[in-house]
């Protein structure tokens, strides 16, 4: 007799956008803390490490050299060029991970999202974070002491351009409340693991099943 406890779950990717000041790494952190099967995607990067920062544990710190031969070899689902540095996300650990039923969150802006999409559609859970309205982004981004109002207006400009892009996603949640929105996040989160394609065994599993009713 078949136990349903054979039915195995792949993982999947959980990506978060939003222009900056909506949310999205609050959320993000949020669910990361209370989510036992959840885990943050760790880039490879060319920065240099930064004081306290560990190699393995907040990136994979590599020369523009052995970063240039992974983008060459297709070993990253995604990478870009910020402020000078390259950031990339090395395939094979993905790929383990959704292997084992691991989640993965990802903190991307839609050009990784994108990227992430054409590579790995059917793991691919997208979230877009909007502001409740541009008067409360404005708000928030101006709230954050570091930053000078030029930075402030430069960021509220490329939010426009950010949230064009939200028909490509597929939930938009509107961040009123904090934690309602973390609340709605890990609905998504749950639901998708119960997607049928994500269950494997599921289908031997129910023929299975069926074929011991039948026989009686």
């Amino acid at each position: 007799m078949m136990n349903g406890n054979l039915v195995q779950r792949r993982g999947l990717l959980l990506v978060l956008s939003s222009p900056s000041g909506a949310g999205k790494s609050t959320i993000a952190t949020t669910l990361l803390n209370s989510e036992d099967n959840l885990v943050l995607s760790i880039s490879a990067t060319t920065r240099p490490k930064r004081p306290g920062e560990i190699d393995g544990t907040h990136y994979h710190f590599v020369d523009a050299g052995a970063f240039a031969g992974m983008v060459e070899r297709n070993e990253l689902l995604e990478h870009a060029n910020v402020f000078g540095h390259r950031y990339g996300t090395p395939r094979a650990p993905v790929e383990a991970a959704l292997e084992r039923g691991q989640d993965i969150l990802f903190d991307v802006d839609w050009q990784g999202a994108q990227q992430l999409r054409d590579r790995m559609p059917a793991d691919l859970v997208q979230v877009f974070i909007l502001p409740p309205s541009a008067s409360e982004l404005h708000d928030r981004l101006r709230s954050r002491a570091s930053d000078p109002e030029d930075v402030v207006l430069h960021r509220m400009s490329r939010a426009s351009d950010e949230m064009s892009h939200w028909i490509e996603y597929d939930y938009v949640v509107i961040n009123r409340d904090l934690d309602d929105s973390v609340d709605s996040v890990r609905t998504i989160l749950h639901a998708e693991r119960l997607h049928r394609e994500r269950q494997v065994g599921l289908g031997d599993f129910i023929n299975t099943m069926r074929r011991e009713l039948d026989d009686g």
